[in-house]
């Protein structure tokens, strides 16, 4: 079973990349370009919301399970 704030989030970052591409396209008024972006900024404040609450769980679950701290990705191997 597929979790609704999963669908939501999966929805959202959709709406997010079509987003962007009809920015990238050019063909927008500069009205219609603005408009496009305004919802863009409230996509990703959403998204931002879900991952951070994503986050708190996942310490949480750590936490339970004994896990004392959270150590960031090492990228530079």
């Amino acid at each position: 079973m597929t979790d609704t704030k999963e669908t939501d989030f999966e929805s959202q970052m959709q709406a997010l990349e079509q987003l962007v591409e009809r920015l990238e396209s050019g063909e927008l008024s500069l009205d219609d370009a603005m408009k496009t972006f305004e919802q863009g900024i409230r996509l990703t404040r959403d998204c931002q919301a879900a991952l951070d609450t994503a986050e708190q769980k996942v310490q949480v679950l750590l936490g339970e399970a004994g896990a004392e701290r959270l150590e960031p990705l090492d990228d530079e191997d």
